[in-house]
């Protein structure tokens, strides 16, 4: 008798900048989430796929779990929160460390209210000595039940298919969900418009805040060339100027960074076209929010 495959949900929850997009990206083969070094880069629910030979995982990518300071915020902690309810299994991903601080206890209260078996994942662990790592685990495990610990490194891609078959243990059996082929669920326009911030994210360093978004404008096929136009929304004027740069240097960068990821996504050549457009406190806006992308899904 053929053995039956598994299909199930699992949800990658913790602080802003643990590194989920970094392992969600590892473990599906393929950039699809956007990462940077600031906090708060994950706003969507971000849905991926692995298929292998014991079933298929989707993958769901939360924003960070963080004190919201405005009405985005208030959307990212809800998607993130929500979205945990819907999980066969729950990935929490921490940094390695024998300290638990108040975004992390917050995030056991969260855990411990869901029923759902939790995996541990103790990331970045490049970064210690392996001989480290077992107290760190034993501080977590004081803390609460866990169905696993695994240490990992995203970066590196070390602990990966641990991981894989650690998460494989606990969805149930049945058929995919997605055909094989399939890596994300997510409109090619989104996955453009992400890239596009994410460069600017990096170019940008801290010379301004978060509050910028990126709406595609259109996107068009002529042959084998894609016509992207975007435009790049900040809250103030002076974040309109530094986003352009001088003579257009920094506007330029950042269009140039982002065309080569999205040549790659689609495997075609891009003609990118960027504007930079203010609309002011645009993350307190619900129209606005609704309107950049940020709903909330049924």
């Amino acid at each position: 008798m053929d053995k039956q495959l598994k299909s199930g949900v699992a949800v990658l929850v913790g602080r802003p900048n643990v590194g989920k997009s970094t392992l969600m990206n590892r473990l599906i083969g393929q950039k699809i989430a956007i990462t940077s070094d600031k906090p708060q880069t994950t706003r969507n629910r971000i849905r991926t796929v692995y298929t292998g030979k014991e079933g298929q995982i989707v993958f769901l990518d939360t924003p960070g779990i963080h004190k919201a300071r405005n009405k985005l915020g208030d959307y990212m902690v809800h998607v993130a929160e929500g979205t945990v309810r819907d999980a066969d299994v729950v990935l929490w991903l921490v940094e390695p460390s024998t300290f638990i601080g108040a975004g992390e206890r917050h995030i056991i209260e969260v855990l411990k209210q869901c029923h759902t078996p939790v995996i541990l994942v103790i990331n970045k662990t490049d970064r210690v000595k392996r001989e480290e790592i077992l107290p760190f685990i034993d501080t977590y495990r004081r803390e609460m039940e866990f169905a696993e610990i695994v240490p990992v490194s995203a970066l590196r891609g070390d602990n990966m298919d641990v991981l894989l078959s650690c998460i494989m243990n606990y969805l149930p059996e049945g058929p995919a969900f997605f055909d094989e082929d399939t890596v994300t669920d997510q409109p090619q326009r989104q996955i453009a418009a992400e890239l596009i911030r994410e460069k600017a994210l990096r170019c940008l360093q801290d010379e301004i805040p978060h509050g910028i978004a990126v709406s595609i404008e259109s996107m068009k096929w002529h042959k084998k060339l894609a016509q992207i136009e975007a435009t790049i929304i900040c809250e103030k004027n002076s974040h309109k100027g530094i986003v352009i740069g001088r003579g257009g240097a920094m506007l330029k960068k950042i269009g140039s960074l982002a065309r080569a990821d999205i040549e790659d996504m689609l495997q075609c050549k891009v003609n990118l076209q960027l504007w930079v457009r203010v609309k002011k406190d645009w993350r307190d806006s619900d129209f606005l929010l609704k309107n950049f992308g940020y709903r909330e899904e049924g």
